[in-house]
């Protein structure tokens, strides 16, 4: 039985849930050396077994991969159901706080940025991961949807409206992430 301690969670391996075990060790991996350059039996090795373990659950490396990011994806969604938990429901307060939640997230992960934004991501997304179709993004459209119809803005397309402000909150935590933010605007509050 092998234990690792995950920012302050502790996640314990025994047979039954190998698949987690080995997601957990490369989502490890990867946020320690910020890059996703590891090899299945890094995983492995830090799983505690074999090198040919990983291959019952993942046919390749990138299918681990595309695991992180549902975890990484499962993650944004719990902090942005966390974000609007206290909030009402289509308030601008709940869109804003959202946003901000989105922008801590990217900077407090930076290492897998691009992998939830990359290759893996979209092979994930085409796989039909449920996780990735359910995460903050439905969160935040929801919230827009609640906001136009407490303004009476029924003309407007909540999922329009969102993708824009999704996107704004993406370049800004891009720029936030690159250290480009106080370029163009001193002080921000991101």
């Amino acid at each position: 039985m092998t234990t690792t301690e995950n920012k302050g969670v502790v996640q314990t391996y025994h047979h039954g849930d190998l698949r987690n075990a080995l997601i957990i060790a490369a989502a490890e991996l990867i946020e320690q050396s910020g890059s996703v350059d590891f090899a299945m039996i890094d995983a492995a090795r830090r799983a505690g077994v074999s090198s040919a373990a990983p291959y019952r659950h993942f046919k390749s490396k990138d299918a681990l991969l595309e695991a992180v990011v549902e975890l990484a994806f499962y993650g944004l969604t719990a902090v942005s159901r966390e974000a609007v938990k206290s909030q009402e429901r289509g308030s601008e307060e709940a869109i804003i706080a959202l946003g901000k939640q989105y922008i801590s997230y990217i900077i407090e992960r930076p290492q897998f940025y691009d992998l939830m934004w990359g290759d893996h991501s979209l092979r994930a997304m085409d796989s039909g991961a449920s996780e990735l179709k359910n995460n903050g993004f439905y969160i935040l459209t929801d919230q827009v949807r609640a906001w136009c119809e407490s303004a009476g803005a029924t003309q407007q397309d909540p999922q329009d409206i969102a993708t824009k402000l999704w996107a704004s909150v993406h370049g800004l935590a891009s720029l936030a992430l690159n250290g480009h933010i106080e370029r163009f605007s001193e002080g921000v509050d991101t």
